[in-house]
């Protein structure tokens, strides 16, 4: 009798994780034998992982990564020269709450993307949020956004993200205003934020990118000495599956 009430509380007080469990508990026999101390129990788990879960959906939405990918989903066995253990101490996200920076670089196909995708997505989990952006469009955006008048609120909304992933990034040299684009988002999340950073060409030859030799060097010793990196290597992965 009590059921029926207790049940049309719960939906107004939005406990619906609660109110699943509850109705799973009632219909099963042995549920009888439990105390009441755990029978909330199970209903307060329930609720917690049903609310944990929606937030994790909400934070994977807004990153819009590019691959479905999951850290236990990397493939550790194809010789490209990815560090299983630095990989795996990555996958905990201990360096995005350090604030750190991760550059991964390699040729087209070697994973570079997903990878970085993977990642995101682990950072999602742990409850942080994410943005996934392609350097190209990255740039066009900016610059319409500097014409429309939306520009600040746009790198606001950069700024703000725990972890930010830029892919692809070159090789063509960046414009002036892309350099300054540049800038500011690595100083807005000097010390701050975590950046992912992809790209073909190796971390060695990215002052070439930037063009500029002064804002090179504020660009990238705000982002290369407080970085972990990969180097993937090999051909691409892309290649039998085209065969």
């Amino acid at each position: 009798m009590l059921n029926h009430p207790t049940l049309e509380r719960l939906r107004e007080l939005g406990l619906n994780g609660m109110i699943k469990a509850f109705e799973e508990l009632a219909a099963n026999p042995e549920s009888r034998a439990l105390e009441h101390g755990e029978w909330l129990g199970l209903l307060v788990e329930r609720e917690a992982t049903l609310r944990q879960q929606k937030r994790f959906e909400a934070r994977a939405r807004t990153a819009k990564l590019r691959h479905a990918a999951t850290v236990e989903d990397v493939d550790f066995r194809t010789p490209r020269g990815l560090d299983r253990t630095l990989f795996l101490r990555l996958a905990n996200c201990d360096w995005i709450r350090e604030h750190r920076h991760c550059l991964i670089t390699g040729k087209t196909g070697t994973g570079k993307s997903w990878l970085a995708c993977a990642l995101g997505d682990k950072a999602c989990r742990e409850n942080l949020s994410v943005l996934y952006q392609r350097c190209s469009r990255l740039f066009a955006a900016l610059a319409l956004a500097r014409g429309d008048g939306r520009y600040a609120r746009l790198m606001r909304q950069l700024a703000k993200v725990d972890l930010l992933i830029l892919d692809d990034w070159g090789p063509e040299p960046l414009t002036a205003e892309q350099r300054r684009d540049l800038l500011e988002i690595v100083e807005d999340r000097y010390n701050t934020r975590s950046l992912i950073i992809t790209s073909q060409v190796p971390v060695d030859h990215w002052y070439e990118i930037v063009g500029c030799p002064t804002l090179a060097d504020a660009i990238l010793d705000r982002v290369v000495h407080n970085a972990h990196r990969i180097d993937l290597k090999g051909e691409s992965r892309r290649k039998p599956a085209a065969a």
